[in-house]
């Protein structure tokens, strides 16, 4: 198949678009398909933390900056992902060229099926060239006023760059009225609804456990929402394994439980 180019995008921060990248990522991998995820949100860089790579010895700092190749940069990660991470010190941030992204995609996209990039939020010279770059532009998107309101001042930029946004993912749903929240998110984005994410504890566990929540609790709601959606861009029929277990849980386990919550 040819490669696709997936911007993950939202028009304000805290979204959850990083986690999103992530699990999305993942389960596209774990389908088989080949898939890079790259963190472009050089300010406000998390996709490292989020998967245990914050050390990494190259990151897209440095590939920006000039004194790396990106494939330097690529580490594996969890179900067979390859990702990209941003480093984390301003320092490397003052020295990154965003422009040096369109430069590195066709390094990044060869041999792969999906790209993943993950856009820092807003209006911005850093956030405009991974939606520029992108095949397909997907806004992640909360229930309230403000998420959506600036997702669609990302949307009609999006547009303004000649780039087609595939749909919004409605993240952190309440699970009562979805259908109502659903189809008044679409209408008032004049977009499709990709797929709803519930909230879910165990994606702030996964998080501290510095693992992809569809790998940790594969069955948790907001898990088999990642992975319903991954088979509906890869054109897959998802099929819910019910015979998936659970990891034993340990007593870090029961102690991140503790703290961050979760089921």
């Amino acid at each position: 198949m040819t490669v696709c180019v997936y911007t993950i995008a939202s028009g304000k921060g805290g979204t959850g678009k990083t986690t999103t990248t992530v699990n999305l990522g993942t389960s596209l991998a774990m389908l088989g398909k080949k898939t890079t995820i790259l963190d472009a949100d050089i300010g406000m860089a998390n996709m490292g933390l989020l998967l245990g790579l914050e050390k990494s010895a190259v990151t897209l700092h440095d590939v920006l900056s000039g004194t790396a190749d990106v494939k330097d940069a690529i580490y594996d990660g969890p179900g067979g992902v390859k990702v990209v991470p941003s480093g984390l010190s301003l320092k490397g941030f003052q020295h990154s060229n965003p422009d040096k992204i369109k430069e590195i995609m066709s390094k990044l996209i060869d041999g792969m099926d999906y790209v993943l990039i993950d856009a820092p939020a807003g209006i911005s010279k850093d956030g405009v060239i991974p939606l520029a770059v992108a095949d397909k532009v997907i806004l992640v998107v909360n229930p309230e006023l403000s998420s959506m309101a600036d997702a669609l001042k990302t949307k009609a930029l999006t547009e303004m760059l000649g780039r087609p946004v595939e749909g919004a993912i409605l993240n952190r749903s309440a699970l009562e009225k979805t259908e109502i929240n659903r189809n008044k998110v679409a209408e008032l984005l004049g977009i499709k609804i990709l797929e709803m994410i519930p909230e879910d504890a165990n994606i702030r566990t996964s998080a501290a456990f510095k693992t992809p929540v569809v790998i940790r609790t594969p069955n948790a709601p907001s898990s088999l929402a990642f992975k319903k959606l991954a088979a509906q861009l890869a054109g897959m029929e998802f099929k819910e394994n019910g015979n998936q277990k659970a990891n034993k849980e340990g007593f870090v386990d029961r102690l991140a439980r503790s703290i961050f919550g979760g089921n």
